[in-house]
């Protein structure tokens, strides 16, 4: 069963149940997941990897607004961003510890031989296929940073 075959399935369940929370942000992946799939020149059908970019892409967006509302003193509706957020969460994988991110870290800078932030890039390219979607970018980049200055 692929992740919109998924998603869709709990969709219904989620509609069945009226759980106006779960429907409403499955309706907006899957929504998220066909743009993606007819942009561009030629329609394609998207593989797992690709539609878990877009759901974590989507959850990246709820993160930020609950924090934005947050800012902004507006805490309803940052309640339903998180809400939505914690939807979203369970289609993607566990995220790294920090302890396990620093892990990975020290072995792709083993891996490269590196030693000053030039070499950064080479790091972050052995990297990123390992970590696909299990922590942030930001994350990521903070640690490869904090390894290779010290």
């Amino acid at each position: 069963m692929t992740l919109k075959q998924t998603l869709q399935s709990d969709l219904n369940q989620a509609m069945k149940a009226r759980d106006k929370v779960a429907a409403g942000t499955l309706r907006m992946a899957l929504a998220a997941i066909t743009n993606a799939e007819v942009a561009g020149d030629t329609a394609k059908e998207l593989s797992d990897d690709e539609m878990l970019k877009v759901v974590t892409k989507e959850a990246k967006k709820r993160k930020e607004a609950a924090e934005a509302y947050d800012g902004a003193g507006r805490s309803e509706l940052a309640e339903q961003e998180r809400a939505e957020l914690a939807v979203l969460e369970k289609y993607l994988p566990a995220q790294l510890s920090d302890a396990e991110l620093d892990q990975m870290v020290a072995e792709a800078v083993a891996e490269t031989g590196a030693t000053n932030m030039g070499a950064m890039g080479n790091v972050m390219k052995i990297l990123q296929p390992k970590i696909a979607g299990r922590a942030d970018g930001g994350k990521v980049a903070a640690a490869v940073k904090r390894a290779l200055s010290s």
